[in-house]
Formats: structure tokens, sequence, C-alpha cells
């Protein structure tokens, strides 16, 4: 039993342009230093570049993009009889799609050359097309969980 009181979910509004709770949270994320209206910039620009790329609505590759890059296990250390192993256990949805937006707004962030929200457009098209780094960083952290499935008794 924790001493502590559980911490009850912060109650986030959706966004005024798409009223989307995962587009609130992406413009938290990507926020720096308090900076909340550029970080809305960026991400609605980037959908609307996205919508002038690909002529479908941005919205719709957004939440695609996120869906693709979204781990469904991952690994992660116990410590058992004095050695460390990597044990695979399955991500829950909250933390599956934290990673995923951490993970587009860092690779986006490693293009080089262009403004962020082309860069982040990018990104996004590219993982709405299961190509990318955001995949590839997936797919990674699934071989991984994969490679370490004979430590799965280790779970409790």
């Amino acid at each position: 039993m924790p001493r502590k009181r559980y911490k009850k979910p912060v109650q986030r509004q959706n966004d005024p342009i798409y009223s989307s709770l995962l587009v609130t949270k992406f413009i938290n994320i990507m926020m720096r230093k308090g900076k909340k209206s550029l970080a809305q910039r960026i991400v609605y620009s980037a959908i609307n570049i996205i919508q002038e790329k690909t002529q479908k609505d941005g919205f719709t590759i957004f939440q695609s993009a996120i869906d693709n890059v979204r781990p469904r296990v991952a690994v992660k250390p116990r410590r058992v009889g004095g050695a460390t192993y990597q044990v695979p256990q399955e991500v829950r949805k909250n933390r599956s799609i934290f990673l995923a937006l951490k993970w587009l707004i860092s690779n986006a962030k490693l293009r080089k050359g262009k403004p962020m929200e082309e860069k982040l457009a990018q990104e996004l098209i590219d993982a709405a097309n299961n190509t990318g780094a955001s995949i590839k960083k997936k797919q990674d952290t699934h071989k991984m969980a994969e490679s370490n499935k004979a430590f799965s008794h280790f779970r409790w």
C-alpha cells in the first residue's frame, strides 16, 4: 500500500483547431521554456504542410503516424541475484503514446537544414508510410524485446 495518496490525472483541454487531446499532448511535449504559442504554430503549420504535400487530410496522417510509431512492448531492467536482466513487458497505452510523440519530435529535430515545421511534417509523413527514424526506433525496441524473451519469466 502506498504511503502517499494517488495522484489524480491532469484533465487537459482539447486543442482549439482539431479538438483533439492527442494534438494537445503533442503541443505540450513540443513546448520548450513555456512558449506554447510557438509550439502551437509549429505543430499546426506542420499539419498544414502535410496536407499540401500529400493532398490528404493532415490530421488523419498525423494520427496514423502516431499509431505506426507506438511501441507495443519494451524492455525494463530487473535486478535478480546480482545480475540485471532486460525483461520484455507490454507498454501501457499512455506510455506508448508518450514514447511515440517523444520519438517523433526528437527525430524531427535531428534532421538538418530546414525549419522545424518542415522537418516535423516530413517525419510525420515518413512515419505514416512506415519509414523513417521513428519507425526504426520502434523496430529496434521490438527487436530488443524479442531477443530478451527468454527472461520474460522474471516479470512480476
